[in-house]
């Protein structure tokens, strides 16, 4: 079922398809497909003021495994990743608040403290009491949020190409931001979604036109939004080298060397104030490497996993 749904798909991306579907509908064709492929199922669960939009597959009595997103990006980031985890996993991917199909009230901080007690109070709602972690980016700050300032709850944290730490190699993206230069992860105009797609991956994904066109648009229409939320990470910063030591979980560090974004030699802070620490660096790949490398990903990561138990 999983393989004609898959072929299904490509044959609507090759066979011209995509100029008969709408991009919604074919986006929600693909979306569709990729979920059944991943064995994950789409739910919403609300907690006081807010509501969450998350994936829930594999084993409900298994080990789970929080998937956290990166700045401007939502679940779907995961999809193809967690592929090979939920056969031994429950695996919960989410949309923060602010993000994806989640609630995005201008009326609260977009902060990373306050979003990993966010997510620590979504998981209370689903009965989770201990979880892996695992986060890219902005996702990947509070992974390590959660792993520190909640020790008894985290059996161990994957953190990709993280934020948090102050890297001794500035990265392009702050020495850009410091020049006074637009924000290249917020898409103000059409051609700025090809530019994001450039900045943040070594080889980007294929994607039919009509997609692409639809995600600027979408991209577009948040902009403003983005732009607050970008406002409080910088305004609430919250540093991880105080945090790092409070970590008891093993901890995978997992960086693309090309990452222009956030820069890897954040390894070199980390790494020496972690407890537990995996290390691992993909050769030319940039900052998203689970949807770069999705497959290289998720097998670094089984073995983390299974040198973490």
């Amino acid at each position: 079922m999983k393989k004609l749904l898959l072929t299904l798909v490509l044959l609507l991306a090759t066979a011209g398809g995509v100029l008969t579907l709408s991009p919604t509908t074919l986006l929600a064709t693909v979306q569709f497909a990729e979920r059944q492929l991943a064995g994950l199922s789409l739910h919403s669960q609300t907690v006081g003021d807010l509501t969450y939009s998350y994936y829930d597959g594999g084993p409900q009595d298994a080990p789970a495994i929080v998937m956290i997103h990166g700045f401007g990006a939502n679940k779907d980031n995961w999809l193809r990743f967690a592929r090979p985890l939920t056969a031994h996993y429950r695996v919960i991917a989410l949309d923060l608040p602010g993000f994806g199909d989640s609630s995005k009230p201008s009326t609260i901080s977009y902060d990373v403290a306050s979003q990993s007690e966010r997510v620590l109070a979504l998981l209370d709602a689903l009965k989770i009491e201990k979880f892996h972690v695992i986060g890219n980016s902005m996702g990947g700050h509070i992974s390590a949020l959660l792993a520190a300032r909640h020790p008894e709850r985290v059996l161990s944290a994957a953190l990709l190409d993280n934020a948090g730490v102050e890297a001794p190699n500035k990265s392009e993206f702050f020495r850009r931001i410091e020049q006074g230069e637009a924000n290249p992860l917020v898409v103000s105009k059409p051609e700025d979604f090809q530019r994001l797609l450039d900045f943040v991956f070594v080889e980007a994904p294929p994607m039919p036109a009509p997609l692409q066109e639809h995600f600027a648009a979408q991209a577009m229409a948040n902009a403003p939004h983005y732009e607050l939320i970008f406002g409080h990470l910088r305004e609430r910063y919250v540093p991880l080298e105080p945090e790092l030591p409070k970590i008891t979980a093993p901890v995978l560090l997992l960086w693309g060397d090309k990452d222009r974004v956030l820069d890897v030699s954040s390894i070199e802070v980390m790494k020496p104030l972690l407890q537990k620490p995996s290390v691992v660096v993909m050769k030319d790949c940039g900052h998203v490497p689970m949807v770069e490398r999705p497959e290289e990903t998720a097998d670094h990561y089984l073995n983390f996993l299974t040198q973490a138990r």
